[in-house]
Parts: C-alpha cells; structure tokens; sequence
C-alpha cells in the first residue's frame, strides 16, 4: 500500500481539469506545461459526465500530458449516463493517443440526464472497472474517501464496493481531499482489515479561497477540523494571507504523511500552477 520503505523515492502527482467544451485549450497547456517543470510523478486529467463541459477535452489535455509534456498522464473516465459503445470509443482513442493509465470512476449524475439501463449501460464504477479490465491495456485506479461516500450509508459498506472494485482490476485508489491526516490513518487500517492492499494515493487540496471551501465539501463530503476553520475565520476574508495559510496547511499535511510512511502524495491544483510551485519549494529538501 506503498507506505512502507523508508528508502522509497517521496512523489507528489498533480491533478488538473479541462476546459468547458467551447472554451480554447491553450491556458490549460499553460498550466500543464509549468506543472510538468516541476517533474512530478504523474498528472491526472479530470473527466465531466457525459455531455457534461469538459469531457470532450480530456483526452486532448491527456495526451499533451503525456506525448509532448513527457510526463505520464492519468485520463479520468466516467461512465454515469453513458453507454458501453461511448465508453469503448474514448478507450479507443486513449489507447491511440498513449495514454496507459486511467482513474476509472461512475461520476456525478447529470442533472435530468436519465440513465442508460441495461445491458448497455453501467450502475457503478465497478461495471466499469471490468469494462476497462477486459478492453486491456490499462492500468487502472479509482476513487476512494476516507469520510465515506457522500451517497452511502455507512463507510463499512462503501469500503466493501471499494473491495469489489479492487478484485476487478484496480491497481491504486486517490482519495478524495481530507484536512485530518488522522482520519487518512484510521481509513487506511479499515482498508487493510478488509483486505485491500492496493496503493493508496492521499489526496491533499490547498484551499487559497475561503469562498468555495464551503461548496467543495459540501460535494465531497468532507470535515474541517477546528484547526482549519480558525485558519478560515482568522484569514479568509483576506485573499493574500489565505492563500499563504492553505499552502502553510498543505504543506504541513504532506510533511507529516511522508513522516508517517507514505510514499507518494497526489495534489489537487485546481490548474494553479504557482500554488503547486510553492508548495513543492517547501518539500524541496525533503523530496530531495
């Protein structure tokens, strides 16, 4: 589960999102191209819900990842809403473009979007796990939050759909954010009680605007610690010294999962490559 080793390279991958469907591609290379200066591990490419806004361009955006950035890439798929002939198209052209690796995840429903039944459709991540495993040539990750999936009813039961998932093929699990490394340790022991011994990739989300911490955990479920709501009370109204504390906390949050025995930490940019950069100067002597 890569937190053993105390020899192992330390690694930060980073995550990016693609533009709306009809917005231009070239800030998002921007971003991706000073990202890369900063050689991480790898970069993951969000995906939208099918016919959502940037689905259409995650396969560009991974490909320049991967082809011209020379960085390996991670394209995001979903498959909420879609059916089994558009999934195989976008691994089709994955597989083409050279992209080997792919965050297999069901994604967000889409509002009055209704479901493909059947057969031809897909209920959960895991159909689609097995639609990947069996399409071949990919390694395979997935989602996992150390909270408990904001739709399930008890985490007992999410880890155990995470299980399923993992005995289809996946090969690593990303959490979504968390601000209390203690509850990453504690997740990580129910894990392995349940038998999941895949990698398991922490995902840390430098918050640098007070104003949308309120939305992105409402979506993800996620819990601010009393340490982290001071830092919001005593600075977000002030955009400079925010964004200073969030990558302060971050930074903190990596350093002492790296002390703990991870071996590699993924980041959320929100396409910020200057938050990225800070960071990783903070880590510089520890990552060398």
């Amino acid at each position: 589960m890569e937190l053993t080793g105390a020899r192992a390279q330390l690694k930060i991958s980073f995550e990016v999102f693609p533009p709306k469907r009809d917005m231009p591609l070239e800030p998002v290379k921007h971003a991706v191209r000073e990202l890369a200066r900063l050689e991480p591990a790898a970069i993951s490419v969000t995906y939208g819900a099918a016919g959502g806004t940037s689905s259409v361009n995650t396969s560009a955006i991974a490909s320049f990842v991967q082809n011209e950035c020379k960085v390996p890439a991670i394209a995001h798929l979903t498959c909420v809403n879609s059916d089994r002939a558009t999934v195989l198209a976008e691994l089709a052209k994955l597989k083409e473009l050279g992209v080997k690796r792919i965050l297999a995840l069901r994604g967000d429903r889409v509002p009055g979007a209704e479901a493909v039944k059947g057969p031809d459709g897909f209920e959960h991540a895991v159909d689609l796990v097995r639609l990947i495993r069996d399409f071949g040539g990919f390694t395979i990750g997935g989602a996992c939050y150390p909270e408990g999936h904001p739709e399930c009813s008890h985490l007992k039961l999410d880890i155990e759909h995470i299980k399923a998932k993992v005995d289809a093929g996946l090969s690593f699990l990303t959490t979504q954010m968390f601000f209390d490394n203690s509850i990453f340790y504690s997740y990580l022991s129910q894990l392995l009680g349940a038998g999941i011994g895949v990698a398991v990739l922490p995902g840390i989300m430098p918050v640098v605007n007070a104003r949308s911490i309120k939305r992105i955990c409402a979506l993800s479920g996620t819990n601010l610690p009393p340490k982290f709501r001071a830092i919001v009370d005593r600075f977000g109204d002030k955009d400079e010294s925010m964004c200073a504390a969030g990558i302060a906390y971050a930074t903190e949050q990596i350093i002492d999962l790296f002390a703990n025995g991870v071996k590699r930490v993924h980041l959320y940019t929100m396409n910020k490559p200057e938050v990225a950069e800070r960071i990783m100067a903070n880590l510089r002597g520890i990552l060398d």
